[in-house]
């Protein structure tokens, strides 16, 4: 078990019925607490890192990205690399090259004739480097700059339009909103499952699900059933990761030591991806 490539994995779990989950990584500590989590559940896991977790990181993708990958190599369990909600093509244009099996290309706040251009672009080019690439079509909600809440009307995506977008994007995998939400640290989405029905009989590539820390279990193990496949989790491990902070500090508040706290934060993160992962394809 290593390092493998993103679309593998989505292929085998769509072939199988059942869905690939894939968590944020920030910083090493996040890689190793994901990795830890999937040994522990003997699950394949993909790591992902975003534009902002890049912009983070002085905006070098290369040194965490090289990190996360050395960190897979190691692992017992299968482990894929994937960068994510790209906007900025020139970050895009770095993937392959900084190790990414796949990438994610969002394009999903411009209009639609737009977003299809761009994208259709993005994954000519994509291909042609031999990397996997997934795209969004609709309103998922929580995005700084699109306001719309994601359970309002007109913000869920029409499955006879997902349907023409991926045959003239060429898209591997479309990210769909059906009414999750990024961000969300409490799980109360609510999910369309009928839409997604819909979404996966009529979109030939594997379907996405972005903001599914507010999802809860019972609805997660729903959406795979209906026919998601890939499941991103983000915020989960900042609220695991953060809570265990505050709790060690709180009980000693002369510690200085950052890995006196960071260790119980990575251990926590890496319960909450075990959980995780047993829960929705229970």
């Amino acid at each position: 078990m290593s390092l493998v490539s993103t679309g593998d994995l989505v292929a085998q779990a769509a072939a199988e019925g059942r869905a690939v989950a894939a968590f944020n990584v920030i910083t090493l500590e996040y890689a190793e607490a994901i990795i830890a989590g999937a040994e522990a559940a003997d699950r394949p896991v993909i790591l992902q890192i975003s534009e902002n977790a890049v912009r983070y990181h002085a905006s070098k993708v290369e040194p965490l990205a090289r990190a996360a990958a050395e960190v897979a190599r190691l692992s017992r369990t299968d482990v894929a690399l994937h960068l994510d909600h790209v906007t900025d093509v020139a970050l895009l244009r770095q993937a392959a090259d900084s190790g990414f099996s796949s990438a994610m290309y969002d394009a999903g706040a411009l209009p639609f004739a737009e977003n299809l251009e761009a994208t259709a672009a993005a994954a000519q080019w994509a291909h042609a480097a031999g990397l996997w690439l997934e795209a969004e079509l609709g309103y998922v909600g929580g995005k700084p700059d699109m306001p719309t809440s994601a359970h309002a009307a007109g913000v869920r995506t029409d499955p006879d339009e997902a349907a023409d977008y991926v045959r003239r994007t060429g898209v591997d995998a479309l990210a769909v909103a059906v009414g999750s939400s990024h961000a969300m640290t409490e799980r109360s989405a609510s999910l369309d499952h009928g839409l997604i029905e819909r979404l996966h009989k009529a979109v030939p590539v594997p379907l996405v699900l972005h903001g599914s820390s507010g999802v809860r279990d019972e609805e997660l193990r729903a959406a795979v059933r209906a026919g998601m496949t890939k499941i991103n989790i983000g915020t989960a491990l900042n609220v695991a990761f953060t809570t265990a902070v505050r709790r060690t500090l709180r009980d000693d508040p002369a510690m200085t030591d950052p890995r006196a706290y960071f260790s119980p934060a990575r251990d926590a993160m890496a319960s909450t991806v075990r959980d995780l992962l047993f829960a929705f394809d229970a």
